[in-house]
């Protein structure tokens, strides 16, 4: 096994002085340092002011009102998801976030909920216009409010990431396994998933929706309780093979 390299004094060496103070300093000088030398400062410089530990709100809006440095995206992005920025200046720089910093802000139990639910909101927006490939991304980790929005996409490969999500939860998707609208794919997706298919009630809205797939009704079937194999029984709008099994498993059950 190699050992971590040192860090190269060089580049050390190369740190500009103000962005070392900038990190380093105590609480009255890193707020001293930034009334003084606001103008000197560059988005690297901010970025190093954010992580230090005695980074206050006031410092944060002394930094915000540099409008050269509001100029830079990843100074915009920083103060939005810094957990001492005032809600009210985080707020502003929301709505020009990118989709994966919206998606951080959202899960960020350090900054405010209202703040996480204006990212929630700005992301359910943006939502249409992302590649399948993007969703997918948000999907295994995205905040019930986003989940709210991706349950009803029609893509097997977002719903799939969204299954995997821990935060995903059986009231959550029982809107999907009840939609009339739901691609039979995604309902047999579900049926088939270890952890949501074994779900009863899932099971038995699944069995109800003639949507689902013949051969994962089929499956399900014979592990749901009389009274719902009665209401598949009685259904005129589920397939008759489905109705049939459902009539010979009530006369089996006596």
């Amino acid at each position: 096994m190699h050992e971590p390299a040192a860090p190269d004094a060089a580049a050390l060496e190369e740190e500009p002085e103000l962005e070392r103070r900038l990190r380093e300093a105590g609480g009255e000088e890193l707020l001293a340092l930034v009334r003084e030398r606001a103008g000197e400062i560059e988005p690297s410089g901010v970025r190093q002011a954010l992580r230090n530990a005695f980074c206050t709100a006031e410092v944060i809006e002394l930094l915000a009102a540099q409008t050269r440095l509001l100029s830079f995206y990843e100074v915009r992005r920083d103060l939005a998801l810094h957990p001492r920025t005032p809600e009210v200046l985080a707020s502003r720089f929301v709505p020009g976030l990118f989709w994966r910093d919206l998606a951080a802000l959202g899960l960020d139990t350090r900054v405010h909920p209202r703040l996480r639910r204006a990212a929630d909101l700005q992301l359910a927006v943006r939502l249409p216009e992302l590649a399948v490939g993007e969703k997918v991304t948000i999907a295994r980790r995205a905040s019930p409010g986003v989940i709210a929005q991706l349950r009803h996409d029609p893509s097997q490969r977002v719903i799939g990431a969204l299954l995997d999500n821990p935060r995903l939860t059986e009231d959550q998707l029982f809107p999907v396994v009840h939609g009339a609208t739901t691609p039979g794919p995604v309902l047999a997706l579900i049926a088939g998933d270890r952890r949501w298919g074994s779900r009863y009630g899932l099971q038995a809205a699944l069995c109800r929706n003639p949507r689902t797939p013949l051969v994962a009704t089929l499956r399900i079937l014979p592990l749901l309780r009389k009274p719902e194999l009665r209401a598949v029984a009685q259904d005129p709008h589920l397939a008759e093979p489905l109705r049939l099994r459902a009539r010979v498993l009530l006369g089996d059950a006596g």
